[in-house]
Formats: structure tokens, sequence, C-alpha cells
């Protein structure tokens, strides 16, 4: 169990990419002061967990209903996800954007909680089970609050430079597991 819950959490991990989403969130909350970041970071992670945890349950009753497969999906999903990764590589420039509900929207989704993470856990669901999926999509959802909580800790250590670095690192795995994502998709549709 130990195995596949950690297979599971890597590709997450990238996914949800806590340490390239953390400039942003430093970008949208300076000037805030400690409280109204917390509640910032729970209202993000609070809706990052409900759009994870319920595309997790529907997802699979959504495909059906669309007859729609999961190779289909891999190759879909890493197509975007590839997009995504070349995109953020190439034009990591995001909008600065000040609103009421910013631990909504970007942060809870689709900073945290966005098309890779749903994607992901879908896959990844397929390939090691429900508990795995669910302790991993969590832990990882917990990790980036406690980035966020840590961000001025983190940024005086690593520099926004350094962050921007990993953001790179990060996107570049995320296109190789998109690679990954189309290759086993195409497997499985020739399989069918």
């Amino acid at each position: 169990m130990l195995r596949e819950i950690f297979s599971a959490f890597i590709p997450l991990f990238v996914a949800v990419d806590a340490i390239g989403v953390l400039p942003i969130y430093a970008n949208l909350t300076g000037g805030m002061n400690r409280k109204a970041k917390n509640a910032i970071v729970y209202q993000s992670m609070l809706t990052a967990t409900c759009l994870a945890i319920g595309f997790i349950f529907l997802g699979n009753a959504v495909f059906r209903f669309l007859n729609i497969t999961i190779g289909d999906f891999m190759v879909a999903g890493g197509t975007l996800l590839f997009c995504m990764a070349l995109t953020d590589i190439m034009n990591p420039a995001k909008s600065k954007r000040r609103i009421q509900e910013m631990g909504i929207v970007p942060l809870g989704t689709p900073l945290i909680t966005g098309p890779a993470v749903l994607t992901t856990s879908l896959i990844v669901m397929g390939q090691y089970g429900l508990i795995p999926t669910l302790i991993s999509v969590l832990s990882n959802i917990a990790i980036a609050g406690i980035v966020f909580f840590a961000s001025e800790s983190i940024l005086k250590y690593i520099g926004t430079a350094g962050s921007r670095a990993l953001s790179k690192i990060t996107s570049l795995l995320l296109a190789a597991i998109a690679v990954m994502m189309i290759r086993k998709g195409v497997f499985y549709l020739i399989r069918l």
C-alpha cells in the first residue's frame, strides 16, 4: 500500500506544483496582513479539496455518460498537460488579479486543483486505486497549504529567482509526465 501511495503521490506532487504557485500566491497576497493571508490559504485548500474529491468520485460516471475511455482521457489530458507545461516554460507570467474570493479562484482552482491535478488523479486512481489517490491528493493539497503558510520564509530562503527556477523544472517534469500519459493512452487505445 505504501508503494502505491508513493507512486500516486509523485505525479500529483508535480501536478499541484506548490513551489511553482508560490510566487503567484505571494504576488496576489502582497500587502495583506497575516490574518487575511491565512483566510485565503484556508479558502484555497477547501476549494481545492472539494473539487479534487468530487472529481475523483464523479469523474468516472461522467466518462461513462459521455462514452469516454480512460485511454481517450489519457491522450486528451496528456496533450493538455503538455500544452500547459509548454506555456508555463515559455510564458510564466500570470495575470495579477485582486478579488475577494482569490482563495477560490485563482488559487483553489485552477492553480492548486486544476486540469493537471484532475487529469492526473483520475489516471492515478485507475493505476493505484482509490485510497492511495485520495491520500496523495489530500497530502499534496496540505503541502500546498503549508508552503503558502510559510511563503515569507520560503521566498526569503530560495528567493524569487530560485522559485522561478523550481517552477521551470517542475514544468519540465510535468511535460515528461504528459508525454508518458499520451504514450500509455495510445497503447491503451491500441489494445481495445
